[in-house]
């Protein structure tokens, strides 16, 4: 059985505008096992949001992740993939939907919300990328 974490984060300049995602993958102990900070072209915060999630939970499988644990500073991702907010927007759905599917695949899974703070090396790989966009 292994255990890991992952902190996503993903963001624009401008809604929509150049965007970019943060993934930092973690071991059981809290070692970095991987992070991953790159550009994903024109979108909206909350797409670049579930982009990222999708990343996470993609890395998180090819390290042979069986228990995940996805952390996150968007709220209404968070809410979204918990049940506890509707999905309104039909862009967003898909992603939802992918999402949901993806974490079929692990025998549990949970996810949280975090301040912007608490997700710093998953915000810091977002703005590097976007930096690096310039």
């Amino acid at each position: 059985m292994s255990r890991l974490t992952v902190n996503v984060d993903g963001g624009a300049r401008g809604n929509p505008g150049p965007a970019a995602i943060g993934v930092v993958v973690r071991g059981d102990g809290g070692e970095v096992l991987e992070e991953l900070g790159e550009r994903i072209g024109e979108a909206t915060n909350n797409v670049a949001e579930y982009r990222a999630l999708l990343r996470g939970i993609e890395l998180a499988g090819a390290h042979g992740a069986t228990e995940l644990e996805l952390v996150g500073d968007s709220e209404l991702v968070v809410r979204q993939v918990e049940g506890r907010y509707k999905v309104k927007n039909a862009g967003i759905r898909e992603l939802y939907d992918q999402a949901r599917k993806a974490l079929g695949e692990f025998d549990s899974w949970s996810i949280r919300h975090v301040r912007r703070e608490s997700n710093g090396d998953a915000d810091r790989l977002v703005n590097e990328a976007l930096d690096g966009a310039r």
